[in-house]
C-alpha cells in the first residue's frame, strides 16, 4: 500500500493515467492525495472529472480556485470567457449535475494525523494554527453543501478582505477562507494576502515572501502539502511539499509519496 500526492490535474487525463501506470497504482490498495484544480487549461477536464470521481475512497481531493469556479459557472452565477472554454464540455455533459454535486461536496482541506500531514490546494496564512485552518475549512465546506450555495458563489469572488482577522463575518469572512485556502502565493510582512504574483518568489516586489516563509507560523510543526504554483516548481522537504510542476504549460506531472520511504516519480507532459 502507498500513499501518493500529485499536483494540479487541469484536464490533463492522458498524462494523469500514464503516471498511475509508472505508479503501478491499486486502487484496492493504494491512495492519492490530488490537491485540487483537477479541471480547466487542459484538454480533458470532463474525462478527467469523471475519473477521479470513479475511483472512489481510493483518492481525496481538495477543491482548487479552478474547481470553484467550475462550480460557479454550473450554478450559473458566473458567465465564461475564453479563459474557461476548456470548461464547457463538463456543463453540457448529461452527467453534469452529478459530477457538480460531487465537486461540491469535496474538502477545502484535508488532515492525516498518522502523517501529521495537512493538504490544501494553495496555502495557509500565518495567523492559522491546523486546527483553525480545518476549522475554517469546515465553515465553506458547510456552505457549499447547503441550499444556499449558489450565493457563496456568486460572492467568492474578489481579493479583499486580504488579512484575516477572527472578527470577520458572513461573506467576506467566507470569501478570505477561500482566496486563503485556493489562491495565496505570496504575502507581506503583516501576514497580508497578496495576489499580485504569479512567477517564481525571487521575482516579487520588495516586501513580499511566499506564505510558506511567514515568520513564525501558527502551523509551523505541520507537513504541508500543496499545489497552485507551478512557477514554483517542485519541492519536497519534510515540512513542505509542492507538487505543481506544470503539466498543462508542457512541463511535469510528478507523484511524491506521502508514507513510507521518500520517492519522487514524474513523467514528462511536453508532448501531450
Amino acid at each position: 500500500m502507498a500513499t501518493w500526492a500529485i499536483g494540479d490535474l487541469q484536464g490533463c487525463y492522458d498524462p494523469f493515467r500514464r503516471l498511475l501506470d509508472k505508479l503501478e497504482f491499486d486502487p484496492a490498495v493504494d491512495r492519492l492525495w490530488l490537491t485540487g484544480d483537477l479541471v480547466n487549461r487542459g484538454p480533458h477536464s470532463l474525462k478527467t472529472l469523471r475519473y477521479v470521481r470513479e475511483l472512489g475512497d481510493a483518492v481525496i481531493t481538495v477543491l482548487g480556485n479552478h474547481d470553484l469556479h467550475l462550480l460557479a459557472l454550473g450554478h450559473g452565477v458566473r458567465y465564461s470567457s475564453a479563459h474557461f472554454d476548456s470548461l464547457w464540455k463538463v456543463l453540457s455533459a448529461p452527467d453534469c449535475d452529478e459530477l457538480l454535486d460531487w465537486l461540491r461536496h469535496r474538502p477545502m482541506a484535508h488532515y492525516d494525523e498518522s502523517t501529521n500531514t495537512l493538504m490544501v490546494h494553495a496555502g495557509l496564512p500565518p495567523q492559522w494554527s491546523v486546527p483553525k485552518a480545518l476549522k475554517r475549512a469546515a465553515e465553506v465546506e458547510k456552505a457549499l453543501r447547503g441550499r444556499k450555495h449558489e450565493k457563496l458563489l456568486d460572492k467568492m469572488y474578489g481579493n479583499r478582505p486580504d488579512l484575516w482577522s477572527s472578527e470577520l463575518e458572513g461573506r467576506p469572512r467566507l470569501r478570505f477562507i477561500i482566496n486563503a485556502l485556493t489562491r495565496t502565493r505570496m504575502i507581506d510582512a503583516d501576514g497580508r494576502l497578496d495576489f499580485t504574483h504569479s512567477g517564481p518568489p525571487e521575482s516579487a516586489r520588495k516586501g513580499l515572501v511566499p506564505w510558506f516563509e511567514a515568520a513564525e507560523p501558527k502551523w509551523a510543526g505541520t507537513r504541508i502539502v500543496f499545489g497552485h504554483w507551478s512557477a514554483l516548481g517542485l519541492i519536497v522537504r519534510p515540512d513542505l511539499i509542492c507538487v505543481d510542476t506544470g503539466c498543462v504549460w508542457g512541463r511535469d506531472m510528478t507523484a511524491v509519496r506521502l508514507d513510507g520511504e521518500p520517492a519522487t516519480v514524474a513523467i514528462n507532459c511536453r508532448d501531450d
